[in-house]
């Protein structure tokens, strides 16, 4: 049964994990502001969106300032008049060993991949607390990983802003209970998206091989037996943005078919 219709907001959104969860959310009922970093992308996925029927607006924006978030939470409430789920999604990879990692790559991984989620949070909990919701939950979910569980080889910064997020989806759960919000968080593996194309190039650069062999490699550790879709990922965002998980708060759960078991 379809819910009410909703509003959410998705960074990150105009390809990848992000466009399959706006793509679920639609089908789910929500009304969306579609975030992207290019503004051609972030406007031709918007239109897709709304070719299918769905209620969208396009916000491109770079996530890493505070006022991006700002901006999405304002083309929210003008839009469609209100904000009920924030889903912080948009996020980098990088590879390379911890002793050659700059403090310019770092910085910048931590920009797009941790301070985003803070700003998500800061922004999307001030305008659940103008709402006049009652006893209804408004949700905030942040985008973590796999590797924010273990920490992988090569994937250090990565690994420790997805640690970060877990830290802070948390710590926003224990301080926004009191306000009817919920900040949970999903866990990817190895999605089949340009992300997982662009870890597998730098692997080779850095280590040697073949391209494809280290994504090869990676879901052959996967005990389902094969690549992780959008669409996986996004079922279960699904979940958290429905009234289903109104009683779960300051998790993270992975979603990777079979990877880790934690």
């Amino acid at each position: 049964m379809v819910e009410e219709q909703k509003v959410a907001v998705i960074t990150g959104s105009s390809r990848g994990i992000g466009k399959g969860i706006a793509e679920q959310l639609g089908k789910d009922g929500y009304a969306m502001v579609i975030n992207g970093y290019h503004k051609d992308e972030t406007d031709k996925t918007t239109k897709e969106l709304a070719d299918k029927g769905f209620k969208v607006v396009s916000a491109p924006g770079d996530v890493s300032k505070k006022s991006t978030h700002e901006m999405l939470v304002k083309t929210a409430v003008d839009n469609f008049g209100r904000l009920d789920t924030y889903i912080n999604n948009a996020g980098i990879a990088q590879i390379g060993n911890l002793l050659d990692e700059s403090a310019e790559d770092f910085h910048k991984i931590y920009a797009t991949n941790v301070d985003s989620v803070l700003f998500g949070i800061q922004a999307a909990a001030e305008q659940f607390k103008k709402q006049d919701d009652g006893d209804k939950i408004r949700k905030i979910i942040n985008a973590s990983s796999i590797a924010g569980h273990i920490g992988y080889e090569q994937l250090g910064a990565y690994s420790s802003t997805k640690f970060a997020i877990r830290g802070l989806t948390q710590v926003a759960a224990k301080e926004l209970a009191k306000f009817n919000i919920t900040v949970n968080a999903y866990c990817p593996g190895i999605v089949g998206t340009d992300m997982w194309d662009f870890i597998d190039e730098k692997m080779v650069e850095e280590n040697g091989g073949e391209k494809g062999q280290y994504l090869k490699a990676a879901i052959d550790g996967i005990v389902l037996g094969r690549v992780e879709h959008p669409s996986d990922v996004a079922n279960f965002v699904s979940y958290l943005a429905s009234t289903k998980s109104d009683y779960m708060t300051g998790q993270a759960v992975q979603i990777d078919g079979g990877v880790q078991f934690i």
